[in-house]
């Protein structure tokens, strides 16, 4: 019987897959049918705008070559009714490697602390996240077998490892930590070679490599064991029982005030917080309940948000003598600063600006009823201290920032799945290849959000890696694919490149001609770019081959070039 229940659960898992699956080609095949219809039109290469001035009569006679610049402004949502706009769905796609196939035999994740051995594929300037597209082109013999090996391998079929090499001076390093890949579609070409697209799955810790017979590097991979996502304490705000309340009474019944008997979590958080009160001397208890009252204090004055108790739900009661005879001190020494009023005239700026904050604390402290402090419903720890490691807090406040920031996509589905928003965001982050590894190598859902947080707070300037200049913005982002404002593309050769779109770039220089050939965004034509101060090729202009076409031309800046300070 066990068995048919499971054949049964089996039986359904398949078909949903397979309904998953014929909904992805049905969607692919309607985007596919766009390219196409947007290929069937006369195409004409269109002059970069800093060339509309010149006075040459053929575009095809113009060459780009060491043109230091600035592109052009962002579009206005004035718009003509004949004008196409990009869709960056197509370039999602990654049409340009032509049709693939549908992988079979593909397996689901697999338990964290299993052990595979893996063919390794080394990528420099790429980082692979979980959940994250990744292209490839395979050409080289041994990379070849490893794909082979991979597509017919038993414990783990159609699964690759990833890893980020990186040079140090004249030497490559082997990051410690990568991503599995499933080979989701491919194609073998007629000279042998693989087209190939990935997903990635899960991160591993690479425990051992080597080379295999055959000349491809294999691994010896040890998956991770992601964490839970961490929540604040249902109870721990807003339900427990003030201590007041309590006294007089036994234990068994103060339980049955502030929670049901199974609810031990909450039973605990108080009875810490009461063995923690108790255990301090006099000294030792004014001072934390002034801490107690200076931290509420900056807290209001930053943000109303990270109160812990609003007044409006606090009962009037005795006040404590410890709240009482700190303020009194306060009030004291408030009074003096007013008498030697004449004396302050004469301080220094910082001394009035400090004795000021002391005058607003003290302000502060005798307006207050300190009693609520006692009378309202506590934690062990503050409100704030709790929201720190609240991953679906942090979550919001990621899918907050990436709206008011980047725009697209939309991370709000993933808002109540803290660890896939994290990867999420990790994979579309325009930062350097180094700042995007450290995420990647960051265990705990909720310190991987709060770097991202940071990263999103602070990230303003996009910086050539090797002399420092400033090449783009922020405020010039532009998103052309529906992976985000950065993705991985591979070349014909064979190189992965992460790109970050924008709309504009400063001090670039251009060489050769626009081609439009092996295009990685349909109906645009691309010209290398390189820095305009040190000559290092940061990435490439491409232009809309259809006048129509809009945005008319962006910037690709190559992730492996940029600083990681973004300041």
């Amino acid at each position: 019987r066990e068995r048919d229940q499971t054949l049964v659960v089996a039986g359904k898992r398949k078909s949903l897959i397979e309904m998953d699956d014929e909904r992805i080609r049905e969607r692919e095949r309607l985007q596919i049918e766009q390219i196409r219809e947007l290929d069937f039109e006369e195409l004409q290469v269109e002059e970069v705008d800093y060339l509309h001035d010149s006075d040459e009569d053929d575009d095809d006679d113009v060459d780009l070559s060491a043109f230091p610049f600035s592109s052009h402004s962002q579009p206005s949502g004035n718009r003509g009714d004949d004008e196409l706009i990009f869709n960056p769905a197509l370039s999602s796609l990654h049409t340009y490697l032509g049709e693939v196939e549908d992988t079979p035999n593909r397996i689901s994740f697999v338990d964290g602390g299993t052990v595979l051995k893996i063919p390794l594929f080394y990528l420099e300037g790429v980082v692979l996240f979980p959940e994250a597209t990744l292209p490839l082109r395979i050409i080289q013999a041994s990379f070849l077998a490893a794909v082979e090996r991979a597509l017919n391998q038993a414990n783990s079929p159609s699964t690759i490892g990833v890893i980020r090499v990186y040079r140090e001076g004249s030497q490559f390093k082997y990051a410690s930590v990568g991503t599995t890949a499933e080979i989701r579609q491919y194609r073998r070409l007629g000279d042998g070679s693989f087209n190939v697209i990935t997903r990635g799955q899960q991160r591993f810790r690479l425990m051992r490599r080597w080379t295999d017979v055959e000349g491809f590097p294999c691994g010896e991979v040890q998956i991770v064991e992601e964490d839970v996502p961490l929540r604040t304490p249902r109870d721990a705000f807003g339900k427990l029982v003030p201590l007041s309340k309590l006294q007089g009474r036994s234990p068994l019944s103060a339980m049955s005030l502030s929670t049901p008997l199974r609810d031990l979590d909450t039973q605990s958080v108080a009875n810490s917080e009461e063995s923690f009160e108790c255990a301090l001397s006099p000294s030792e208890r004014r001072l934390h309940y002034s801490s107690v009252v200076d931290s509420i204090y900056y807290n209001s004055a930053s943000s109303d948000d990270d109160l812990v108790v609003s007044t409006s739900d606090i009962q009037s009661s005795g006040s404590n003598p410890y709240y009482s005879r700190s303020v009194g001190c306060l009030a004291s020494d408030h009074d003096d600063e007013k008498e030697d009023g004449q004396s302050s005239i004469s301080k220094t700026p910082v001394s009035q600006r400090k004795c000021e904050k002391q005058n607003r604390l003290a302000n502060f402290r005798e307006n207050t009823d300190l009693s609520r402090f006692r009378m309202a419903p506590r934690a062990f720890w503050p409100f704030w201290l709790y929201k720190m490691y609240d991953s679906y807090y942090l979550a919001q406040r990621a899918a907050d920032l990436w709206k008011q920031i980047v725009g697209v996509p939309n991370m709000e589905a993933f808002v109540n799945k803290p660890d896939i928003l994290s990867f999420s965001i990790a994979s579309k982050i325009p930062v350097s290849e180094s700042i995007r590894q450290e995420l990647l190598e960051l265990d705990g859902v909720s310190y991987r959000l709060q770097r991202e947080i940071e990263l999103l707070e602070s990230f303003d300037r996009v910086r050539c890696k090797h002399c420092q200049t400033v090449i783009a913005r922020r405020k010039d982002m532009l998103v052309m694919s529906n992976e985000g404002p950065l993705g991985a593309y591979v070349n014909p050769h064979g190189y992965v490149h992460e790109v970050m779109t924008f709309y504009k770039a400063n001090d670039i220089a251009l060489t050769g001609r626009p081609i439009k050939k092996d295009s990685w965004f349909p109906g645009y034509a691309w010209t290398i770019a390189n820095c305009a101060t040190c000559e290092t090729q940061l990435g490439w202009l491409f232009t809309a081959t259809n006048q129509k076409l809009k945005p008319s031309s962006f910037w690709a800046v190559r992730g492996s070039q940029v600083a990681d300070d973004m300041h």
